[in-house]
């Protein structure tokens, strides 16, 4: 029997335009180099948008903070309401522009960056029957996000995946760990509230739970503080406390990110024997077969 000839799986990132998401192989003429300027940044020209749109998402987000503080508005508020007004008849005429260059108008309305870019102009509008709407343009930051394909920087998103399977493997035992930590505080808010009591600002066992946190965490807001020597001496056992807690997620987190970094290495090599090196999300075992799907080991679905 001939040996089977290797598994190559497919590239993992794909380019809008070789996935064809909007219909690009629709376009013709004009609507086709708009579309090229516009969604993608192969050219000088696309590059030269996208660094453009950028700049003025920033600068328009900036106006609406600045807008925000009393003293800038008193004295410049006419000023950055104009800008804003600007800002969103750009954007305005801009979304319009996408939607027209596309071959597939509504599968780009209702994608992800479709919906950012109508919900940055539409605040804008509103403001007008709905006074302080403007403010929710900050959603416009949503849009800076293409600055992964303007620099390209999209290999990099790779590395987001190894991150979200290591949080997703933690899961269980970072809720065990919080669950801990709720039934520690509620026993240390207890005892203070006991220790204390309301006449030093202790006044509830709830109140005392929210010190126990505060205090826990390293925050410390000092609104409210022990006075008497066992409060103290309670309060310097929970602050020490809180620094060994403090690395207790930060370990689960790191061994679930060593453990995922190295299935994923894994997973991208391709054994000379024919199976493909399908790694199982739950026990990282590898060497599973071409046609595998869950795991031989625990059963886990690859």
């Amino acid at each position: 029997m001939s040996p089977r000839p290797p598994h190559h799986s497919a590239p993992r990132h794909f380019d809008l335009s070789v996935r064809d998401r909007f219909g690009k192989q629709r376009l013709r003429g004009w609507r086709l180099r708009l579309y090229e300027i516009i969604f993608e940044s192969d050219d000088r020209a696309g590059k030269a948008f996208d660094l453009a749109l950028i700049v003025v998402i920033l600068l328009s987000v900036g106006a609406v903070m600045l807008e925000s503080i009393d003293a800038v508005e008193r004295e410049y508020g006419a000023w950055l309401r104009v800008a804003e007004w600007v800002f969103t008849i750009l954007f305005t005429i801009e979304y319009v522009l996408r939607v027209i260059c596309v071959g597939r108008p509504l599968r780009y309305i209702f994608s992800f960056f479709g919906l950012v870019d109508l919900l940055a102009v539409i605040p804008t509008y509103l403001s007008v029957l709905i006074p302080g709407a403007q403010y929710l343009l900050v959603i416009r930051l949503l849009r800076v996000l293409r600055v992964f394909r303007v620099l390209k920087l999209a290999t990099y998103l790779s590395e987001a995946s190894v991150l979200v399977t290591a949080l997703r493997n933690s899961r269980r035992k970072i809720e065990i760990f919080i669950f801990a930590v709720l039934t520690l505080v509620v026993i240390l808010g207890s005892l203070m509230y006991l220790i204390e009591g309301a006449e030093n600002g202790f006044t509830s066992i709830p109140r005392s739970i929210y010190w126990a946190i505060v205090t826990l965490t390293t925050v410390g807001y000092g609104d409210i503080s022990p006075q008497t020597n066992l409060g103290q001496t309670l309060a310097a056992v929970i602050m020490i406390m809180g620094y060994a807690i403090i690395a207790v997620p930060t370990g689960i987190v790191t061994a679930e990110l060593t453990q995922a970094g190295a299935a994923e290495r894994e997973a991208a090599r391709t054994v000379e024997d024919g199976t493909r090196a399908l790694v199982c999300p739950r026990c990282y075992a590898a060497g599973h077969d071409d046609d595998a799907r869950h795991c031989k080991h625990c059963g886990a679905r690859l």
